[in-house]
C-alpha cells in the first residue's frame, strides 16, 4: 500500500525510483497503481516526474 500524504508519497516514490525501478512505469506496474494517480497527487504539491532524472522534481 502506498502512503496517502503527498510529501511522504514523494519520498517513498523517489526512493523506490532511485533504488529499485528504472522508470515510473515500472514502479506503477509493480505496485498496481495508475501512473496518472501518482502524477496527480504529486502535482498537488508542485512536483512532476522527470523521465530523464527518473524522479519527481
Amino acid at each position: 500500500m502506498l502512503p496517502n500524504q503527498p510529501m511522504i508519497l514523494l519520498s517513498f516514490v523517489n526512493t523506490k525510483l532511485r533504488d529499485e525501478f528504472p522508470s515510473l512505469d515500472a514502479f506503477c506496474e509493480d505496485f498496481h497503481v495508475a501512473k496518472d494517480e501518482i502524477e496527480e497527487k504529486l502535482a498537488s504539491i508542485d512536483y512532476e516526474y522527470d523521465e530523464e532524472l527518473n524522479k519527481f522534481v
